[in-house]
């Protein structure tokens, strides 16, 4: 089933319904529904969604059926961007080549907007649930796709990970804690988008383990690539101001071991993260040409 699908036609499915699960808003609220919409509509490379619809197709589930779920990582991600946007956060000035949300609209919208972009998420998923009230099977795939986003998103993920990056600025930082931080800031959420797709998919218990080593190495590799770009790269490649983490003295593969160390750790990771799947290839090219690229984009 994944064969006749590419990362570009999931990605062209996620941005045709991303809209259709948030909620209607009050005209007297219209600020907060263009900031949220600003944010969401602004591009990006939607890997999260795009990933979780994948794992769904993957495990023999239907991928319109996650839709609501693909929709909602990405409302959670979004969200995130915006809060570490802000000047008590990252302070940055632009994101995917625009002004960031607070930027445009000031502080105290850009967070609502966030605070917002997550309750939809949590609104569509719940919201989902209520068809299947007698399908208890069908319910049950759903509540633990939940579950992953929730835990991906929450105090043992990317909020974790936002606090112990910013515990970490302008500190000496260890491997094992500069690792925490990535992989509860980068790799959680990555994790979360392939386990909820696979759990959608009902996934016996060895393929969701190793589509879960896949996405931690992935979500690694991620994490080291962005931090070779913000050295290596322009504000044009990236979406965004290069030397920020250096400006901001973040804890970074590059700070702690140099621009040929991490590239060798992106490499390790990649192909740790492709072995993963090797008993998958014929039916696994979306994940393995996700991780290659992503490589090369570290290059």
């Amino acid at each position: 089933m994944m064969k006749d699908y590419t990362f570009d036609d999931y990605k062209n499915l996620i941005e045709e319904h991303l809209m259709d699960f948030i909620p209607d808003i009050d005209h007297k609220s219209i600020t907060l529904y263009e900031s949220m919409k600003y944010s969401l509509a602004s591009g990006g490379k939607r890997i999260r969604p795009v990933l979780l619809l994948a794992a769904c197709d993957f495990c023999g589930g239907k991928r319109e059926e996650a839709l609501p779920y693909a929709c909602a990582i990405e409302y959670i991600h979004t969200y995130s961007l915006i809060h570490d946007d802000l000047p008590c956060m990252d302070n940055d000035d632009l994101r995917r080549g625009m002004p960031t949300n607070h930027k445009v609209y000031g502080e105290a919208v850009a967070t609502l907007a966030g605070d917002g972009l997550q309750a939809a998420a949590y609104e569509a998923m719940s919201r989902d649930m209520f068809f299947y009230f007698d399908d208890i099977d069908a319910l049950k795939r759903r509540i633990r796709a939940a579950y992953e986003i929730s835990r991906g998103s929450g105090c043992r993920g990317i909020v974790a990970g936002q606090i112990a990056d910013i515990a970490a600025e302008d500190k000496s930082c260890s491997k094992e804690m500069l690792d925490y931080i990535h992989l509860t800031k980068t790799s959680a959420l990555i994790i979360a988008a392939v386990r909820a797709g696979a759990q959608l998919g009902n996934a016996d218990e060895e393929t969701l383990e190793n589509l879960t080593v896949y996405a931690e190495n992935l979500g690694l590799a991620f994490q080291i690539c962005d931090d070779i770009l913000d050295v290596e790269g322009s504000e044009e490649e990236m979406g965004k101001k290069a030397g920020m983490d250096s400006i901001n003295k973040k804890a970074t593969y590059p700070a702690l071991y140099g621009l040929e160390q991490s590239k060798t750790r992106l490499d390790n990771l990649t192909q740790t993260s492709i072995n993963a799947l090797k008993k998958y290839y014929d039916n696994a090219e979306v994940f393995v040409k996700l991780a290659k690229d992503l490589a090369v984009r570290g290059k």
